[in-house]
């Protein structure tokens, strides 16, 4: 049985800015939502994909799913945590 994605409750396009901005941008994202809500991310393969799902997981938030778009580009699902 296919597990149900929850509600988006926000979506970040991070594949037009370079490190260590894109996890700059995806925490301004996080940070106007509530604990528990998710964010969408969507990132480039190499860098981005490597260390934003990391840097998510040591800042307390758990990272849901991350999955490859046609494109070439990354999915990521994260919830906001309330680990702080």
């Amino acid at each position: 049985m296919k597990m149900e994605e929850p509600p988006i409750a926000a979506q970040v396009d991070i594949t037009t800015v370079v490190c260590p901005v894109t996890f700059v941008k995806t925490k301004v994202a996080l940070d106007e939502l509530e604990d528990g809500q998710v964010l969408e991310v969507r990132l480039n393969q190499g860098e981005p994909i490597q260390n934003v799902p990391q840097s998510l997981k040591e800042e307390g938030h758990k990272v849901l799913k991350v999955s490859q778009n046609e494109d070439g580009t990354y999915r990521l699902l994260v919830i906001k945590g309330g680990l702080g």
